[in-house]
């Protein structure tokens, strides 16, 4: 039994990490010391793709071609999807846009008329005919772990 006790402290120390190893895998990027994660609700179906941006803290950077610090996509899930990323920039100033791009097409459909596809921003602003501004979605991440809900919005 005293050769066993080595062995099972082991396997307990193993079983007790893997969660972490296993959540490290499902964030965005190399893992770092803060992380963000986010639940999208309101999602309609599990077809297709949860595609997010996330944006620094630079608003002449949002919603421009290439100023996102990544676009990353996830399967869609109904009714809530989950993402997650590691914050190589650490804690600070971000802003967030998703949107279901439920025939896995690689972009956001929409027409002359707006939205085809549903869509969502951090803090949840209202949105009528235009894209919210920076300081409507700007947030601040903090400590080593941060949790954004947003809610898509469909046309």
């Amino acid at each position: 039994m005293q050769l066993l006790k080595p062995v099972i402290a082991g396997a307990v120390s193993l079983l007790a990490i893997c969660p972490v190893l296993a959540r490290a895998e499902t964030c965005q990027g190399t893992p770092t010391t803060a992380k963000l994660e986010i639940v999208v609700d309101g999602v309609h179906s599990s077809k297709g793709l949860m595609t997010g941006s996330l944006y620094p803290g630079d608003r002449s950077q949002f919603l421009i071609k290439n100023g996102a610090l990544k676009v990353w996509s996830v399967p869609a899930v109904s009714p809530a999807t989950r993402m997650c990323i590691w914050l190589k920039n650490g804690p600070g100033t971000y802003a967030f846009a998703v949107y279901h791009d439920a025939n896995s097409n690689g972009k956001w459909d929409h027409s002359l008329l707006g939205a085809i596809e549903g869509f969502g921003f951090s803090n949840n602003p209202r949105t009528l005919f235009s894209a919210p501004s920076y300081d409507q979605v700007k947030f601040q991440a903090a400590g080593a772990s941060t949790t954004l809900h947003l809610r898509l919005r469909y046309p």
